[in-house]
């Protein structure tokens, strides 16, 4: 028994140990070391992450650049989110991209997201910056809203023959439905071209026509329950015809009295008057007499007596004057009256005056070689003759002596005179009506 005992208490000691339950983890020395990248320094964080659009499947998203970037410029962004309530961070772009905005696309309608975005540099990862709150994912309803140009506010006018093209932008979420009317029916696809985008609708029309002319409505709806809604009145234009039934009325001294009719067709617009012009039968040449005149009769006057005219009218609407203008068939003749003309009588003076000087000569004396010069004035009429003497001998044509007169003063000039230049030197005046002269004497020194 007690060696029964014996046996028992030993067993256990001999025993091996039991391996322990579950997988045996490999000690830590026979784990082969994973390879790591060089890692660059981390790039500065984008600023000013906001949203620009959200719908029930997709998110917009804008942001600025770090203010630190270097030199070499980043290698992109990547962009993440997770659901609220969660850690699971998903990376959105599979490879960094260098744009500053992004759509993140497949998303679930109701779900609540964190995003954030990083900048990548050289295997350097900056801080992410964070949306303030997470966002749900739900299209945003906004009332539909056209925008239409001031320019179309008013009557839209165009000429026959040019194109119109209309550019309608407007707003609304989700994607509106834009429909096109005209007097409450459907446009003629054969006239008018539509296209529509998300945010606008182009209204065209290759080459217009009169026809074309008519109040067009454009409608913007959204759910079948919002929608706005605009007018466009379009008028189509062309020159008007010409004025019917011209005729000369009068004619009376040097005026002539016209009257017409307005013409029967108007160019499909609300005309702004007619011009008048007026032709010299001799030169034939139009002159235009009135502009923008609104009456259907009208006087012409200041012509010439004498002369022959005839004239013509021209109407005119916001998109000119017209092609052709209506002429008269007949010719005024604007007569001569008998005038004599009696020029009164007047009393005329005689301007006749013999020669009389008002400034006589003065005596001078000179130094041989220094130009010196004799001046007086003389008055008459008619303008008398100058004779210079000297010693009572006529000076002719001598290049030592310069004489002038201008407004009745004479001058004599002497250039370099010597001793024998010296003497009575006489201006003397002559006219028809007498004669007049003074007398100077001139002496001429030898520097010691």
């Amino acid at each position: 028994m007690a060696d029964r005992e014996a046996a028992s208490a030993a067993a256990p000691s001999q025993a091996p140990p039991a391996p322990p339950a579950g997988p045996v983890a490999a000690p830590e020395a026979a784990a082969a070391p994973e390879p790591k990248k060089p890692k660059g320094p981390s790039p500065g964080q984008p600023v000013n992450l906001t949203v620009d659009d959200v719908n029930d499947n997709s998110v917009t998203l804008t942001w600025d650049a770090p203010e630190l970037v270097g030199p070499k410029g980043l290698d992109g962004y990547v962009v993440e989110y997770c659901k609220d309530g969660t850690t699971d961070w998903v990376a959105a772009n599979d490879k960094p991209f260098l744009s500053t905005r992004y759509v993140i696309r497949n998303l679930t309608s109701g779900d609540k997201l964190h995003i954030r975005v990083k900048a990548v540099k050289d295997n350097g990862i900056s801080e992410p910056t964070v949306l303030d709150q997470p966002l749900l994912i739900r299209e945003i309803l906004e009332h539909p809203k056209i925008r239409l140009p001031r320019y179309l506010r008013e009557l839209y006018m165009r000429t026959v023959g040019e194109p119109v093209n209309l550019l309608i932008p407007f707003r609304g979420k989700p994607k509106p439905q834009v429909t096109w009317t005209k007097a409450g029916q459907p446009l003629d696809p054969k006239r008018v071209n539509v296209r529509n985008s998300e945010k606008d609708s182009v209204f065209f029309i290759r080459q217009a026509q009169r026809s074309d002319s008519g109040k067009y409505e454009i409608t913007v709806r959204i759910l079948d329950e919002l929608e706005d809604k605009v007018t466009i009145d379009l008028l189509v234009i062309e020159r008007p015809g010409p004025p019917e039934n011209l005729k000369l009325v009068d004619v009376w001294g040097f005026n002539v009295a016209l009257e017409w009719s307005p013409p029967k067709d108007n160019g499909n617009a609300d005309l702004k008057g007619y011009t008048i012009q007026k032709a010299d039968m001799k030169t034939k040449q139009w002159f235009t007499v009135l502009e923008h005149y609104n009456r259907t009769s009208c006087t012409v006057s200041d012509l010439i007596m004498g002369n022959s005219y005839s004239f013509q009218v021209f109407s005119e609407n916001p998109c000119g004057l017209s092609e052709k203008a209506a002429v008269t068939k007949d010719i005024a003749h604007i007569k001569k009256t008998a005038i004599v003309y009696m020029p009164e009588k007047y009393n005329t003076r005689d301007f006749s005056e013999p020669p009389q000087f008002t400034q006589p000569l003065s005596d001078r004396t000179t130094t041989r070689g220094y130009s010196t010069q004799l001046v007086c004035s003389v008055r008459g009429f008619p303008k008398p003759k100058v004779i210079w003497m000297k010693n009572q001998m006529e000076i002719r044509e001598d290049p030592k002596y310069v004489a002038l007169m201008n407004q009745g003063v004479c001058s004599l000039e002497i250039r370099k005179p010597s001793p024998f230049d010296g003497g009575v030197y006489t201006c003397k005046a002559v006219n028809p009506f007498g004669e007049a002269s003074v007398d100077c004497r001139l002496n001429v020194k030898v520097p010691e």
